[in-house]
């Protein structure tokens, strides 16, 4: 059995899926169960608690060889983390794979890339067996960035390419990390096949919606101040800004073969990524 945490999000659900498809026995850690009704259906296993209680993840893990280790982005995201590896620790749990994400590092001025790389190293020093997930800007971000009521998109990226991932491939790569041997102690960082600027993927999703969407390059100070004004608190707005920032300046321009290595399938390419979810982008 399989420990999922963070399976009430985007990414955590599609591997929760994806390992019902395999077969595979699946518990989750989740704080409400009223968010998680869908996954209970599906007959996952539940388990009540969040990172902040030690000995409530000590009780999720007792008898978990393989977990996951998907937190949301909070200031205090290392400091939870270690009480999951901790607790891990202690219920003798064998091998965690820690969702990261791309440029991840310890000297990092960014503060997510930097509190990633630290609870990547506690983990390594843990003597619990791991694997770090490190995937690129997801393209279902683009869901909410040009949702249908939107002509224009505002990110900071200006004309540089990115490799954006789908998050169904990263949950199949999830997938043959927990369920396949020959993964432990190994980083994997995960794009897509092709690296497109913005006005180029919009472009593409100008043309299933069948009406024009229009990208703007803003400079990151107003994309923050954008963040804002849909409702993001200000230290949320002010990390992601800084998140995406670098990539404007091809820090996600570069292709891997992740998806192919350890997958075993060819990464989803953004056309079809626009065609499966065509019925979102035109509302």
């Amino acid at each position: 059995m399989f420990l999922i945490t963070g399976a009430t999000g985007n990414n955590g659900r599609e591997i929760v899926k994806q390992l019902l498809a395999a077969g595979q026995s699946i518990r989750i850690l989740i704080r409400d169960q009223k968010k998680a009704a869908d996954l209970k259906a599906l007959g996952v296993e539940i388990a009540t608690g969040d990172f902040d209680h030690p000995e409530r993840l000590e009780q999720a893990l007792q008898g978990i060889e393989k977990a996951l280790l998907l937190s949301a982005n909070t200031p205090q995201q290392v400091e939870q983390e270690q009480n999951f590896i901790n607790a891990a620790k202690r219920a003798r749990t064998k091998h965690i794979v820690k969702f990261s994400a791309a440029g991840a590092d310890i000297d990092s001025s960014i503060l997510i890339l930097k509190w990633h790389s630290q609870a990547e190293q506690y983990l390594e020093q843990s003597g619990i067996a791991f694997t770090h997930l490190r995937p690129t800007f997801f393209m279902q971000n683009l869901l909410q960035f040009a949702a249908p009521t939107q002509t224009e998109v505002y990110l900071p990226f200006a004309d540089a390419t990115i490799a954006m991932v789908d998050i169904r491939d990263i949950a199949a790569v999830a997938t043959a990390v927990l369920t396949e041997n020959g993964h432990a102690d190994k980083a994997y960082t995960i794009t897509g096949s092709e690296a497109l600027t913005m006005n180029q993927a919009v472009e593409q999703i100008s043309q299933v919606r069948g009406n024009l969407l229009k990208y703007v390059a803003v400079q990151p100070e107003n994309f923050k101040q954008r963040l804002m004004q849909w409702g993001q608190s200000e230290w949320f707005a002010d990390a992601l800004t800084e998140l995406f920032t670098p990539i404007a300046h091809g820090s996600q321009s570069a292709i891997t073969t992740a998806i192919a290595d350890v997958a075993k399938k060819q990464p989803v390419t953004f056309n079809q990524f626009t065609q499966d979810y065509a019925s979102v982008f035109k509302g």
